[in-house]
């Protein structure tokens, strides 16, 4: 027993010891993508939802601006099938099931924009470069627009599944803000 309370100390203190140099280059990662978020309004979501970027976007606000705008279109598909299923469940009435196919409409052209945005800033050519950031810049700000016109439909009403609806919603138009936050520190970085 003694000898195994040796044998897990000294392991745990050989790891302890050990961390430092594996760590280091995730602080440097960690800095990457912490300088990254420094321009968007929900910091704390960028860093945590793109640090796994940071070894390859670096310093790079072409890369760190087609990370953001993936991640949102994964998060922004999730609530896209969210939506998708309410409508199929059928257990919003009158008033909110008008709202839950408008959202799914909306959505379904947020996704739209988020892809167009997505395909321009794979395909940056630099006589083109300010054009490019204007169109990028106007769809995503529609996806904001898209999201925002979502809950629209819901204001004054309550319940659980409206609670929920909304978070989810919400979250996606925090997603969307950093990207576009992201992708004006691109325009602004220039080719």
């Amino acid at each position: 027993m003694v000898c195994t309370r040796i044998m897990l100390v000294t392991f745990l203190l050989l790891s302890w010891l050990a961390a430092p140099s594996c760590s280091w280059g995730s602080r440097e990662g960690n800095s990457y993508v912490k300088d990254a978020c420094s321009v968007t309004r929900y910091q704390n979501l960028c860093i945590h939802s793109l640090s796994s970027f940071s070894n390859k976007a670096k310093r790079d606000p072409s890369k760190w601006a087609r990370a953001g705008i993936s991640v949102t279109i994964g998060v922004t598909k999730n609530t896209t099938r969210y939506l998708i299923a309410l409508k199929k469940k059928n257990t919003m009435k009158g008033r909110n099931r008008v709202a839950v196919l408008d959202c799914v409409e909306e959505f379904q052209d947020a996704l739209d924009n988020l892809h167009k945005s997505l395909g321009v800033l794979r395909h940056i050519r630099g006589e083109l470069f300010d054009a490019q950031m204007e169109d990028v810049t106007t769809w995503i700000s529609s996806a904001i627009t898209d999201e925002d016109t979502c809950l629209d439909g819901f204001e004054g009403q309550k319940g659980k599944e409206i609670r929920k609806l909304a978070k989810k919603v919400t979250k996606v138009s925090y997603f969307t803000s950093n990207a576009l936050a992201l992708v004006t520190k691109l325009a602004s970085a220039g080719p």
